[in-house]
């Protein structure tokens, strides 16, 4: 049975659904399929994370991870009381996951190992032969179903201990990353062939180091969010020359990161002030990161030593807060991943903001002087932050290639939207369908170097902060039940029909038969 608010969220949906699908061009004679289709060779998947989806948090010998340890002590901390200790129970119910990528046609699956299941103290002195256990009989049932795991070694679920030290603001975490590194490496190395060290280092810094938006929430605005940024530069660096060196010449893996970038369009974009905040949080918040991978200098953007250095230096700093590498640092990062992973969500207006209340001084947010807004014209189907701007996507991946050019592919490693739940899910269906045909468009018309794409995420699951109260799966959980119950969304459908055609069908949502259009 479907509350009120229920029923008026799904005509909301549909109606958006049907608003944004009159507005996409590229149909083949009205037949709704796209005019572009997908290559042969091109990677479809979906991604997810493990503190997000397992569960067992103290079962198998598993350590804490400091989101374990933090939700414990301050259960108020995400806006539903809940945290990450059963979650959708993918720990027991790996089979019932593995099937449900199967049935979406899938021929990979991101997921990430957890630090405290392999380690639990953090370091290599103990590794849990539990957690080894079930990572690689995870890893062969999915080479068994032909899925190929692409597996991200850091999802945001450090072990507690080595928070306890200061975590990723404490320069010791490189070597602790690095002997992890070689752990996973050494143990499934032989059957993982696809890395990524990290996952959006933005996002963990900025928010867990810089605010308390996530765990560590230490507070440290415009200081310890840049030694987190930087730390996790050089770990990340670190672990791919180990990889390159001692193993890629006998598991012939690849390996790479994950970044994280929302798409920054000018307010006004006849307003040179505008233009220029926006190419400027572009440059502070992903070419802070991309710029020592990517770029052929290396180092930090010219644009972000100068302005952090200035700002330090006029707020009575004896040096920057941006700490320096050295000269053989620059050379380790440069050139330091095999692909441009890239997690896209949504986009932001900009415009030029030297101060804005609430902004702590110091801070990233002070340091990058710029007003974040969204056209109130762009749907919000879910989380406030989100809100629905496809042609932001095709944007960012022509800046980035700009940028960095199309030597190294970029591979979308997640793009998906949030709701509130409903197997009905109209919106999610239009954001797939139109961010997919604006990654085409990227492909075909712009010649950027994309080769493949991740939906976020597999099934409802633990959202950090916001708890259980958005969604952002394609298949809906029933957190209600202890059994965790998996059922495809519309989305599920759609997903599976893009997957299989390589083309982006926009009516076959029309198509699918009624018996499979439930309602919850």
């Amino acid at each position: 049975m479907r509350s009120s608010r229920g029923v008026a969220r799904l005509a909301t949906g549909l109606s958006l659904w049907c608003l944004l699908a009159q507005g996409v061009s590229g149909y083949v004679d009205g037949s709704g399929l796209s005019n572009y289709s997908f290559p042969d060779d091109f990677i479809f998947g979906v991604a997810t994370a493990a503190f997000q989806i397992e569960g067992a948090w103290n079962i198998g010998n598993k350590g804490e991870s400091m989101w374990d340890t933090y939700l414990h002590k301050h259960p108020n901390f995400t806006v539903d009381g809940s945290n990450g200790d059963v979650a959708t129970d993918s720990y027991h119910k790996y089979k019932t996951d593995i099937n449900c990528v199967k049935s979406l046609g899938l021929k990979y699956y991101r997921m990430s190992i957890s630090w405290p299941r392999i380690l639990p103290q953090g370091t290599d002195n103990v590794i849990n032969k539990d957690g080894v256990r079930y990572y690689r009989t995870l890893f062969k049932e999915l080479l068994k179903e032909n899925i190929t795991p692409v597996v991200t070694l850091f999802h945001w679920d450090l072990p507690t201990p080595l928070m306890d030290l200061g975590g990723w603001s404490n320069p010791k975490i490189i070597d602790y990353f690095e002997d992890y590194a070689k752990v996973a490496f050494t143990l499934f190395g032989d059957i993982i062939k696809l890395w990524s060290t990290m996952n959006e280092p933005h996002q963990h810094c900025s928010n867990g180091y810089g605010g308390d938006n996530f765990v560590p929430a230490m507070m440290s605005g415009g200081v310890g969010e840049y030694l987190c940024a930087h730390y996790m530069l050089l770990a990340h660096a670190r672990a791919y020359h180990l990889y390159d060196k001692s193993f890629r010449p006998h598991q012939k893996g690849k390996i790479g990161i994950t970044l994280d970038a929302f798409y920054a369009e000018p307010k006004d974009p006849t307003k040179q002030s505008d233009r220029d905040a926006a190419e400027r949080y572009l440059q502070m918040h992903l070419g802070i990161f991309a710029h020592p991978i990517y770029s052929s200098m290396g180092d930090y953007p010219p644009l972000v030593r100068e302005r952090i250095n200035n700002i330090s230096l006029s707020q009575g700093f004896t040096r920057s807060r941006l700490p320096y590498f050295t000269s053989s640092e620059i050379d380790l990062l440069r050139g330091s991943s095999d692909f441009f992973g890239l997690n896209h969500y949504t986009t932001y207006l900009m415009s030029d903001m030297p101060m804005l209340q609430g902004w702590r001084v110091p801070s990233w947010d002070h340091d990058t002087g710029v007003l974040l807004e969204q056209n109130p014209l762009w749907p919000k189907p879910g989380a406030d932050w989100l809100a629905v701007y496809p042609a932001g996507f095709r944007k960012v991946l022509n800046w980035i290639t700009r940028n960095y050019g199309t030597r190294i592919p970029i591979i979308v490693t997640e793009n998906g939207v949030s709701d509130f739940g409903g197997l009905n899910d109209y919106a999610r269906v239009s954001y797939y369908n139109n961010y997919l045909y604006q990654m085409l468009l990227a492909m075909y018309e712009d010649g950027c170097n994309i080769q493949g794409y991740f939906a976020w995420t597999l099934m409802d699951d633990f959202e950090w902060k916001d708890g259980y109260t958005v969604k952002f799966g394609l298949f809906h959980v029933d957190f209600n039940s202890t059994e965790r119950t998996r059922i495809p969304k519309l989305s599920a459908f759609n997903y599976a029909e893009i997957v299989r055609r390589r083309r982006i069908n926009f009516k076959y949502i029309e198509q699918i038969p009624k018996a499979h259009i439930n309602i919850l």
